[in-house]
């Protein structure tokens, strides 16, 4: 029944603005962060001023990072990322905004994306803004910490893994290759700005909208939420598909409560 809501809901629109989240990426075996109330479900990622003012920080984030990319380096679209593909192939979503870093929706088809938290395939320098391609810095990661290969670890959001108890004193990270500054995910980390052209591209994809499509995001996070905010003052209604609480609930005109894949089956 839910489902056949969801349908009508989406068949009755025909300039979709589509916002994800992890929710969407779950079954591709990537984690999310936040449990059905909303909250963490465990200790948060590194802040952004705390990575770029310690060493010893980048090091701990780096060697996580090496360990949590074999798996999430390999993670391919599910039937939630195909099917929000098929509804843009079929002219119904004009822009989808993802706050997922995993280009799984790229994978499957989807043309007209805005990574939001940007991309995790890719590693910036700070200094520079030269850009390296995350599977080659894994490379690197690799041949300098040969000893650290071969650890498995549990698999957390973002391509992060569970390392506890260990010195992270003596893992090397490297640096840029063209300027010798400090390297970085070409992610928002959590206390860092989404960039303002983004929020701008998006918010015009909005304007032109008829209604809002929410999936696998609880928008606890205000970079998401501000969208869900913008379409209650244009007053278009917003769907949404989560298992759980979302910061928007009271903004809702449907809310499924399914996974994702489940939920969006019929465009399947």
């Amino acid at each position: 029944m839910a489902n056949r809501d969801l349908k009508a809901f989406v068949e009755s629109h025909e300039r979709l603005f589509v916002l994800t989240g992890a929710g969407c990426s779950t079954n591709s075996g990537i984690p999310d962060y936040r449990d059905a109330d909303g909250s963490w479900k465990r200790m948060q990622p590194v802040r952004f001023q705390a990575f770029v003012a310690d060493d010893a920080i980048r090091s701990r984030y780096w060697a996580r990072s090496m360990i949590g990319w074999r798996r999430f380096g390999q993670a391919l679209p599910n039937d939630a990322h195909h099917a929000l593909a098929r509804l843009e192939a079929n002219g119904r979503s004009r822009m989808l905004l993802t706050q997922n870093v995993d280009r799984l929706h790229q994978a499957a088809g989807s043309r007209v994306v805005i990574d939001l938290h940007g991309r995790l395939d890719l590693v910036r320098c700070m200094a520079c803004s030269a850009a390296l391609r995350r599977a080659d810095f894994q490379e690197d990661l690799v041949r300098l910490n040969a000893s650290w290969a071969d650890l498995d670890a549990a698999v957390l959001p973002d391509g992060d893994a569970e390392l506890d108890h260990l010195d992270f004193s003596g893992f090397a990270v490297p640096h840029c290759p063209s300027c010798g500054g400090v390297l970085k995910s070409d992610v928002v980390f959590f206390g860092e700005s989404v960039p303002r052209d983004q929020v701008s591209l998006a918010m015009e994809a909005l304007e032109q909208a008829d209604a809002m499509l929410v999936v696998g995001s609880s928008l606890m996070v205000y970079s998401g939420f501000r969208f869900a905010q913008a379409a209650a003052r244009r007053g278009i209604p917003i769907a949404a598909v989560n298992l759980g609480r979302t910061r928007a609930d009271d903004l809702l005109t449907l809310k499924i409560q399914d996974r994702c894949e489940a939920a969006l089956s019929f465009l399947l």
